[in-house]
Formats: C-alpha cells, sequence, structure tokens
C-alpha cells in the first residue's frame, strides 16, 4: 500500500506528523511517501491512498482518522484527488509536480519530466536560450514583472570573465507561500532552473537567498543541491556536457527590505542590507561588482518547462503582456485558502468568491488585498478586474507577488492604512529619508485623523506622494498604494473616526 502525506511546513503546522505517525502504527509495513502539498491548505493534513493505481484523498485528517483511512471508511473520504474541482480547474505548469512526487528522490523528479528542459538546454547556444525565455514573454514573478528574457539579454551580454545567478527567496510578503511550496514540494526544479539560467547567460555560479523563518525549505533546498551535485546535475559536467554551473544556499536574517534585490545582494555579501542607487543595476553590477541575474524562485522554478514544452506553449496561456501562469495565493478570511495556478486573465471576484469560496466568517468581503502588504486594497467594485499586470495598474492595484489576503465587512480600513505605515517604519532599512521619516510621519498622521482631525488629510496626501515619488525602492514608493487606496474606497472608514471624536 502506499499512502502519501505532505512534510510541507503548512501540513506540518495543521498536524500532518502525528497523522504519519497514527498511520505507521496502524500500518507498519506501508510505504509514506512525504510529498508536497496540493496546495488545498484547508483539506490538510491530507492523506492520499492509492487505489488501483490512481490516489484518493482522506482530509482534513487526523491521527484518530488512520484507521477509517486504510480500510476504506473514512467519512473525510474525498474520491481521486486529481478529480477535485480545484485540481480539475488548474493550469499547472510550474507546480505540475508539486504534491506529486517524493521533493528529495532525483529519480522521481526524472520520471515526471524533469531535466527534460534542462537537457534541451544544453543542445542550445547562450543566445538561443536567451531568445527561448524571451519568446515565452515570461516575467517576473517576484512583484515587478520585468520581462526576464531582457534582464538575461543584459547579463548575457556583458563581456566579463565571472557571471551570477542569484535567487531571491526572500519571500517577505504577508501571505505569499508559492516559493516555499515549490523548494518543500519540488526543489529540483528551481536547481534545473536557474542552471538553464547560468548556460543562457554565462553564469558559472549561483547562490539561493533564502529567509531564515523557512527551515523546513532551507533543509529540503540544501540536501537537494548535494543531491543534484553528486548526480551530475550541477558541477564541472553538467550531464556530461562539458559545461559548468553549481550553487549554494545561503540564509538571510529576516528583513523584510532584503526582498529587493540591491539589499539582497549587500546581504549576500556581508554587508548590510540596505538598498543601493541604481543605476548602475544589478544586471550589470550585482553580486561582488559582477553582472548578475536576480529573479524570484517562481520566475527561475517556471524556466525548465519553458524548455521542456516549448517557449510558444507557454506563451500560448495568458492576457494581454502577461504571458503564462499566476500563481495564486490565496489567504485571509477566506473559506478556502491555498494555492491556485491559472493562466493571466481570471478575474479577482471569480478568485475570492468561487474559488476562495468567500469569507470564513460568512460575512460579506469589504476589500482583498492584493500583492502583500505593499498591494492596493481592493474594493468588491473592482472584483471585474482581470489578473495581468497592466489590467491590475490601470485599476490602481499591482499583483505583486500574487498573494490574496482577504477581508470582510467589520475591517477598520483606517486601522490597516495604518499598519502599512507602521509596516513600512518598521522595516525601513533607512538609506532614504521619504521612506524612513515619511513613514513615521505616516502613522503619527493617520492617528490625528483618527481623532477626527480632518484637516490630516490632505497632509496624508501629499505625504504619500512624496514617498511615491522620493523613495528609493519599492518599499517606500509603494506603501502609498494600500493607505491611498484605503482612502479613495472606504472613505466612510476614515469619516467615521472624525464622527466618534466628535
Amino acid at each position: 500500500m502506499k499512502i502519501y502525506v505532505p512534510m510541507d511546513s503548512a501540513a506540518k503546522a495543521l498536524g500532518a506528523e502525528d497523522v504519519v505517525a497514527a498511520l505507521r502504527a496502524e500500518a507498519p509495513d506501508a510505504d509514506i511517501i512525504r510529498t508536497g502539498t496540493r496546495g488545498m491548505i484547508w483539506l490538510e493534513p491530507l492523506v492520499e491512498v492509492e487505489i488501483d493505481g490512481v490516489r484518493h484523498g482522506f482530509g482534513p485528517a487526523e491521527p484518530s482518522d488512520a484507521a477509517a483511512i486504510l480500510d476504506g471508511t473514512s467519512a473525510k473520504a474525498l474520491g481521486p484527488v486529481e478529480d477535485l474541482e480545484w485540481m480539475k480547474r488548474q493550469t499547472r505548469l510550474t507546480f505540475a509536480r508539486v504534491g506529486v512526487i517524493d521533493p528529495l528522490s532525483l529519480d522521481d523528479y526524472e520520471a515526471h519530466g524533469g531535466l527534460k528542459g534542462l537537457r534541451v538546454a544544453l543542445d542550445l547556444s547562450a543566445q538561443q536560450i536567451v531568445d527561448e525565455v524571451k519568446t515565452s514573454g515570461l516575467r517576473g514573478r517576484g512583484g515587478a514583472g520585468f520581462p526576464t528574457g531582457i534582464k538575461w539579454q543584459t547579463v548575457h551580454d556583458a563581456e566579463v570573465p565571472q557571471k551570477y545567478i542569484v535567487c531571491n527567496a526572500d519571500e517577505g510578503d504577508s501571505g505569499t507561500f508559492a516559493d516555499r511550496m515549490v523548494m518543500e514540494g519540488d526543489p529540483f526544479t528551481l536547481i534545473e532552473g536557474m542552471a538553464i539560467a547560468g548556460l543562457g547567460v554565462g553564469a558559472t555560479r549561483g547562490y539561493v537567498y533564502l529567509r531564515s523563518e523557512y527551515p523546513d525549505a532551507i533543509a529540503v533546498m540544501t540536501r537537494a543541491v548535494e543531491l543534484a551535485r553528486a548526480a551530475g546535475v550541477l558541477g564541472s559536467d553538467i550531464l556530461g556536457s562539458g559545461r559548468a554551473f553549481d550553487m549554494e544556499i545561503r540564509k538571510g536574517a529576516g528583513a523584510y527590505v532584503c526582498g529587493e534585490e540591491t539589499s539582497l545582494l549587500n546581504s549576500l555579501e556581508g554587508k548590510r542590507g540596505v538598498v543601493r542607487a541604481k543605476p548602475p543595476l544589478p544586471a550589470l553590477e550585482g553580486f561582488l561588482g559582477r553582472p548578475t541575474v536576480v529573479n524570484n524562485v517562481i520566475s527561475l522554478a517556471t524556466v525548465p518547462v519553458i524548455f521542456e514544452k516549448g517557449a510558444q506553449h507557454y506563451a500560448d496561456f495568458g492576457l494581454g503582456r502577461s504571458r503564462g501562469t499566476v500563481t495564486l495565493q490565496i489567504a485571509g478570511n477566506v473559506a478556502r485558502g491555498g494555492l491556485f495556478e491559472t493562466a493571466f486573465g481570471i478575474s479577482l471576484g471569480e478568485v475570492v468568491n468561487d474559488l476562495g469560496g468567500g469569507t470564513a466568517s460568512g460575512r460579506p468581503v469589504k476589500a482583498v488585498q492584493v500583492g502583500g502588504p505593499l498591494g492596493a486594497y481592493m474594493p468588491v467594485s473592482k472584483f471585474d478586474t482581470p489578473l495581468g499586470y497592466e489590467e491590475f495598474d490601470q485599476a490602481g492595484g499591482l499583483i505583486g507577488h500574487a498573494g490574496l489576503t482577504v477581508f470582510d465587512d467589520r475591517t477598520d480600513m483606517l486601522g490597516m492604512a495604518r499598519f502599512a505605515m507602521e509596516f513600512c517604519a518598521v522595516e525601513s532599512c533607512g538609506k532614504c529619508t521619504p521612506c524612513r521619516i515619511g513613514a513615521v510621519r505616516g502613522v503619527e498622521t493617520l492617528d490625528r485623523i483618527a481623532e477626527g482631525d480632518a484637516a490630516a488629510l490632505p497632509l496624508l496626501t501629499d505625504l504619500c506622494e512624496t514617498m511615491t515619488d522620493g523613495s528609493l525602492c519599492a518599499l517606500g514608493g509603494f506603501t502609498p498604494f494600500p493607505v491611498m487606496s484605503a482612502v479613495t474606497h472606504f472613505p466612510d472608514d476614515f469619516a467615521r473616526q472624525k464622527e466618534a471624536a466628535e
């Protein structure tokens, strides 16, 4: 009997280890395979039992359910996992193997299409590799949405003896977990993607900058790199090609601002994690002053499927200039939270009400913050907005890392605006005045508004404009998004504070 149980952090937090112990006690001879999560977090721990070659799900499982799961009498039976509506509706490209394979089995990885992309890339020239990424339309999934192929081309064209690939795995946005899910559930796809990037731009060395709050991801990625090196996927002779690429895992200390690429590079070099002024761009003067590709986990983990299936296959999904798939992370006050991979173009309302099932509290949705703590609060009136970089920008929002946090009608939006300013004040690296001082003044100004000082509202608007135009990086520059979207779309929450004071 084969039984699959996630070793993903979310599943562990919900009791997966106790469930595994109970299953082993009931069936000591069963083959229990640890996987990543399928992304249906509301069903975790999700136990899958293989019956006639088909994996049947049971969840959310508890240790007391073990006997009933094994004898087929459990009331928590869900049927074949692949037939569940959540799974059937997805376009799983980047996450095709997550939840399916043993993350640390290279044989399992290859059996499910792994290393095909790398083998294709090894038969191409460096410029052909870059051109393929350009054709795919892949854009940075970490927040900025910058075309990946253009960044690679800049590094490719630099004529220097040493270049680097740096993976930004400092997933600090609240309500985001896609990077962690890949690293814990399919680490070899990130390794493969980084190796292809190295071949494309002429880099022989790579680093994964991984946040210290992800101990499971650190352990899995470290072991996966060791296994890949032992199997010849990394090293001086990649898959016998005579071409070199090797990499290592570096642990960050936990600063939110180190998710910004230049702060990350400073931290990676052992310096204080503060923002660098640009230019020069990291693509020309990055890690140790050398040309460096800095890409997010999802961007690099998507590269193998582009080469396996072809750039045009990937580009055929999406909307406008947003090509391929978006990995939606649905969280907050929501009935069904989890990760859902689909082509760009799905509407915000469909994500929240249909996929997410509305609020967990059963109350009306008031707002959805898209793109982490620096994302705008989108009201229900904006729910027809399609998920696309330009489309969201026109609606006054940003997709960022595609995390969605849902709030119901009891939420005080002035309080949420204050939280955004306070978050910026706490996490600022201190390099530039608009962010360092502006966020502190923002908290003070919002407190004045809460006390009924109507004259402080225009001051808040001016302050946000200064932060947007004057900050060195997105921390100070994007903090006005949640603040001003709250002011614009939920004016009653600000007026109510005034009335209460009177």
